[in-house]
C-alpha cells in the first residue's frame, strides 16, 4: 500500500493548471496558466490567432478543434517553460471584456498581451516573459513588443504573416472570389488602407467588411510586419510549415530577409495550425477538426530549444 506522502507526490507530479484573471475594463480577462511541478525555467504568454480562437487554438464558431495551443503549452511545460494561454477579449470566459465592435482597435489586443506578459512574469517569478504569437497573434506579439525590451524576453512568431494585411488579404481573396465581387472588395481594402471607411459594403462582403468592423481594420493594415520585426532588438524566432495554405513561407522569409539575425526554422509537411499535414485543401483542413493529433514533430523541441538558449 502506498504511503499518504508517495501518494500525494504522485498526485500532484506533473504540470500544474492554474485559472488567471487579469483585472481589466468593462470585464475581467481569463486564461490558464500551466507551470512545470517544480523549476521554472522561463514562462510564455500564447497569443491566438484571429476571429473566434480560443486559449485553445479552438474555434466552435468554424468547427476548429485542432487545440493547437493546449499542446504547445503541453509540451513546453515537459521542458520546464511555463505558459499563459489566453481568450482574447470578445472570446469564451473574456467574452464579457469585448468593446463594441466599433470601438475594438489593434492596440487593444497589444496593449493586453503587455498586460498578460507582466502577469505571467509575476506569477512565476521571472525577470520576463517570452510571446509566442500564432497566425495574427504573431503581429500582436511584434506590436506589443515595441519598445519593451526590458519586461518581453523575446518572440516566437509562428504562421505569421510577414507583408502587411493588406496584401496577404488580397493573395487570400483573389483565387476565392468571383468578378465583380474581387474588384469590389479590392476597392474596398484600399480605402481601409487609405484610412476611408466604406458605407456601401455589398452583402456578400459584408462578413468581412461590415461598417462595425473597418475601424479595427483600418488599424490593423496599417502595420507592417517588417518595420515592426526590424525595430525590435530582442531575441526572435520565426518558424513556419510549408504546407500552410492560409499564410505562405514568402511571409516567413520576408520577416527574415528584416531580421537576418532571427532564427527562421521552416518545417516541412507542416501546416497552420502546426501539424502534419498534406498539401491539398481538404486533406489539410482536416488536420484543424482533429484535437488528437499532435503537434509535427520537432516544433516544441525547437521552440523550447530557442527559449531555452536565451
Amino acid at each position: 500500500m502506498l504511503s499518504l506522502a508517495l501518494a500525494a507526490t504522485l498526485l500532484t507530479s506533473g504540470p500544474i493548471e492554474t485559472a488567471v484573471t487579469l483585472p481589466a475594463q468593462p470585464a475581467p480577462l481569463h486564461g490558464t496558466l500551466l507551470a512545470p511541478d517544480g523549476t521554472v525555467n522561463a514562462v510564455a504568454v500564447i497569443l491566438p490567432g484571429s476571429g473566434p480562437t480560443d486559449r485553445d487554438g479552438n474555434s466552435a464558431q468554424f468547427g476548429i478543434a485542432a487545440a493547437t495551443y493546449q499542446l504547445l503549452a503541453e509540451g513546453l511545460a515537459e521542458h520546464d517553460i511555463a505558459s499563459v494561454r489566453i481568450d482574447k477579449r470578445g472570446i469564451g470566459e473574456s467574452a464579457a471584456a469585448g468593446p463594441a465592435e466599433t470601438d475594438l482597435r489593434f492596440d487593444t489586443y497589444a496593449e493586453d498581451a503587455r498586460t498578460w506578459a507582466a502577469e505571467a512574469a509575476t506569477r512565476t517569478g521571472q525577470p520576463c516573459a517570452w510571446l509566442i504569437g500564432h497566425s495574427e497573434g504573431a503581429m500582436v506579439a511584434l506590436a506589443a513588443a515595441e519598445g519593451q525590451e526590458d519586461s518581453i524576453c523575446g518572440l516566437v512568431l509562428l504562421s505569421g504573416a510577414g507583408r502587411p494585411a493588406g496584401v496577404v488579404l488580397r493573395e487570400q481573396l483573389g483565387p476565392q472570389l468571383p468578378e465583380p465581387m474581387k474588384t469590389e472588395a479590392f476597392h474596398i481594402l484600399s480605402e481601409l488602407e487609405a484610412g476611408r471607411t466604406v458605407t456601401n459594403t455589398p452583402p456578400a462582403l459584408a462578413a468581412l467588411f461590415r461598417p462595425s468592423v473597418q475601424p479595427y481594420l483600418i488599424s490593423w493594415l496599417t502595420l507592417d510586419p517588417a518595420a515592426l520585426i526590424a525595430a525590435w532588438d530582442g531575441p526572435v524566432m520565426i518558424g513556419h510549415g510549408t504546407t500552410d495554405i492560409q499564410v505562405g513561407v514568402a511571409d516567413a522569409e520576408a520577416m527574415a530577409a528584416a531580421r537576418p539575425d532571427a532564427r527562421l526554422v521552416l518545417w516541412e509537411g507542416v501546416n497552420h495550425v502546426l501539424k502534419t499535414a498534406p498539401a491539398d485543401r481538404a486533406g489539410n483542413i482536416a488536420t484543424y477538426m482533429d484535437p488528437d493529433l499532435p503537434l509535427a514533430p520537432g516544433i516544441v523541441d525547437d521552440v523550447a530549444g530557442f527559449i531555452l538558449q536565451h
